[in-house]
């Protein structure tokens, strides 16, 4: 018996660690999306004629347009290298563990027009393991031929194709959790949400066709696979978080977008199905997540701007297989699902000075055989960030490259289904409850 206790107590310590790590990891993510500086030199504008802050991440109506014109538009004065480097250093305080300070990523981008028609965004991440050890993976990919300034009827219209490794990264409006890389973290979580237990973000590889209408009716619909074991690998990444094998996948992403130049507002739809082998040779789960999402900014002179959005997911599951359950006459939930939602709210100033909080949450059916201990999977966090950017404007030293410095809280109200003893340790074991997950970081970000 003492040795079976021993087996468990040694489980759910790897656990601890697990989610410890997971917290630490949407800490970072949160300042790892940022304005790229190849496309500033391209086009010949400001890093904040992109971005709400001179830094990024939020994409200003003038960014979504370069997006969707598939990052090719150019101040015609030539080529222009389409390279760029990013340093993070930082400094973390988590709430139970050790302190530290360390570079923890290194990243080059290689962004920017090929041709009138061609262009796209590559980001290769090296990152700190926390030992000094640093390991090189291929992030997020986007690449687009477009057919642009074309006219449909009476109205302007775009065309395009988008082939990618994560499904929401390449949305215009940029509000959807692979586009911001900010999802609630937890046990579980949906498809669309690259914070989830064995994310599609980075690990399959998928094209969609994209139109915009009238500037305002924007509509996509692709599909994607995922990458073989091997492929993901060679890529740099463990195969512990291999989302499995996809098939009959299909994308659809529907958005109003209304730019009133002092103000921006969006409001749309995204669906993602597939069927889902998790491991590759067992049966297969049907997934669906269908989500809403709703967008404004309110931009004036620059001055003063205001950024809220609300990205609301939920994922219907019907497995095909049930875990073996641990409790006699109990068996597993044949049907599920899971509800992503995220709220987020930045004030920026002189497109310098920002303060962003958002807040997640983490819902899904309550099933105690898949969802021990307690049977639910429910978490709710919060993310505050305040940061300073003093480059990348039309009236700064230079506008070609940035710095920003971070600092960032993290907190946990509530984990697995619980606040206190989220793991559920019978007594005499080391208590984790929700709020040793929480995390406080300085950052130095440096881009150019």
């Amino acid at each position: 018996m003492s040795h079976s206790l021993n087996r468990r107590s040694m489980r759910r310590t790897h656990r601890v660690y697990l989610w410890l790590a997971v917290a630490a990891l949407l800490l970072f993510a949160s300042t790892s999306v940022q304005a790229t500086p190849a496309y500033a030199r391209q086009t010949g504008n400001a890093c904040a004629d992109c971005h709400a802050g001179a830094y990024g991440p939020a994409l200003t109506p003038y960014g979504m347009r370069f997006k969707l014109n598939g990052y090719t538009d150019t101040d015609g004065n030539g080529f222009k290298i389409p390279v760029a480097v990013q340093l993070i250093g930082t400094h973390s305080v988590p709430a139970r563990g050790q302190n530290t300070t360390q570079l923890t990523e290194a990243d080059i981008y290689v962004a920017g027009r090929i041709s009138d028609n061609i262009g796209g965004y590559v980001k290769i991440e090296t990152d700190n393991d926390g030992q000094d050890h640093f390991s090189t993976k291929l992030s997020n990919v986007d690449l687009r031929f477009v057919a642009k300034d074309l006219k449909l009827g009476s109205k302007e219209a775009t065309f395009g194709v988008s082939v990618n490794n994560s499904p929401g990264f390449e949305d215009a409006v940029s509000d959807l959790p692979d586009s911001t890389l900010l999802g609630p973290p937890g046990v579980t979580g949906t498809l669309l949400n690259p914070s989830s237990p064995d994310a599609l973000a980075n690990r399959v590889v998928g094209a969609t066709a994209y139109g915009l209408y009238d500037s305002d009716w924007y509509g996509e619909i692709g599909s994607y696979t995922s990458l073989p074991q091997s492929t993901q690998s060679n890529l740099g990444y463990a195969l512990s978080g291999d989302p499995g094998r996809l098939s009959d996948t299909g994308f659809f992403r529907f958005a109003y977008m209304k730019d009133l130049k002092k103000q921006f507002f969006s409001a749309g739809i995204v669906a993602l199905t597939a069927k889902r082998q998790l491991p590759r040779s067992g049966p297969a789960d049907d997934l669906t997540d269908l989500g809403y999402d709703v967008t404004y900014q309110y931009i004036g002179n620059r001055e003063n701007i205001v950024q809220a959005s609300f990205v609301d997911i939920l994922e219907q599951r019907r497995y095909g297989s049930l875990p073996p359950s641990p409790f006699p006459g109990i068996t597993a939930q044949t049907h599920g699902a899971v509800h992503d939602r995220t709220f987020t709210l930045t004030y920026t100033f002189l497109q310098t000075y920002g303060l962003t909080f958002s807040h997640l949450v983490s819902t899904g059916t309550r099933d105690i055989v898949r969802y021990q201990p307690y049977g639910v999977p429910d978490t709710t966090s919060n993310l505050l960030t305040l940061y300073w950017a003093p480059f990348g404007k039309d009236d700064s030293f230079t506008t070609i490259a940035n710095l920003k410095l971070a600092a960032t809280w993290f907190h946990f109200s509530r984990f697995n289904g619980s606040s206190t003893n989220i793991f559920g340790v019978g007594p005499g074991l080391p208590v984790t409850n929700a709020h040793d997950l929480n995390a406080f970081s300085l950052t130095a970000s440096l881009a150019f």
